[in-house]
């Protein structure tokens, strides 16, 4: 295949190395580093994809983004971070309505802070207790790899 349907975008800052498909597919060559590294990240991602789809066919909005939330947290390794209601109603599926109410929800109980693009986690262990247990069960999979 020489090109992919799918989209790449940054969610925050760091550092990034671009290959070109020779490139990569020449490092993932006779079951190199990279190629055992590029297992174990689908696996994970297969895991995160599917636990996720089974979340928001089955889970509350708040303990949807409280999840989501958790899982930008830990990629990002710091308490704030942009990100747009409208980018957030995306990530959990629902209209920005629904995530503008859940937000309050979490601003509300002091879990985080929200204002203009601009998110805080004040209280982790919180959102954790506000994340249903789909958060928990992708975090264990991909710490496993």
């Amino acid at each position: 295949v020489k090109t992919s349907g799918s989209r790449a975008f940054v969610q925050g800052s760091g550092f990034a190395q671009k290959l070109s498909v020779p490139q990569f597919r020449a490092a993932c060559k006779n079951g190199g580093k990279l190629n055992g590294l590029m297992n174990l990240y689908v696996h994970a991602l297969l895991t995160q994809i599917s636990q996720s789809a089974v979340c928001n066919g089955f889970h509350p909005i708040e303990a949807r983004l409280a999840r989501w939330l958790l899982m930008t947290h830990d990629r990002m390794q710091a308490d704030e971070f942009q990100i747009t209601q409208s980018f957030l109603s995306k990530m959990v599926g629902v209209r920005r309505e629904a995530v503008n109410k859940a937000v309050g929800a979490l601003q509300n109980r002091e879990l985080i802070a929200y204002r203009r693009g601009n998110l805080t986690v004040k209280d982790r262990k919180g959102l954790e207790n506000a994340s249903c247990d789909c958060y928990a069960l992708i975090k264990k999979e991909g710490e496993r790899y």
